[in-house]
């Protein structure tokens, strides 16, 4: 994937365990980032607030409260290539809008 890369409409899914709560169609590529219409099932409804909690702590720039975000969603959720096979890491940001950007990589991120 280059910048500005045209999408191809891959989907990416959102997992809890064994659960799927979203699959997220790429829009645009923009590296690192990747960015996607989300189309989420009722089993995401519980982490919503969590994503909208990461947004705010990043609106403002309150480091601390994003990396707190971050390792509850990490925590509790996976996420997949559009092959299947896992993500080792990614950093999703969800958007009330029914769009969602994220990066990720196939190794953990360093420190």
């Amino acid at each position: 994937m280059t910048n500005g890369e045209p999408a191809a409409g891959r989907v990416w899914k959102l997992w809890r365990g064994g659960d799927e709560l979203a699959r997220m169609t790429e829009t645009e590529v923009d590296w690192p980032w990747i960015r996607a219409n989300i189309e989420t099932s009722p089993g995401f409804e519980p982490f919503r607030q969590l994503f909208e909690e990461q947004l705010r702590a990043a609106d403002d720039e309150d480091w601390d409260r994003l990396d707190e975000a971050y390792s509850r969603i990490r925590a509790e959720l996976s996420m997949t290539f559009p092959d299947g096979s896992p993500v080792a890491e990614f950093l999703l940001h969800v958007h009330g809008d029914g769009t969602a950007g994220w990066r990720c990589h196939d190794e953990p991120f360093g420190d």
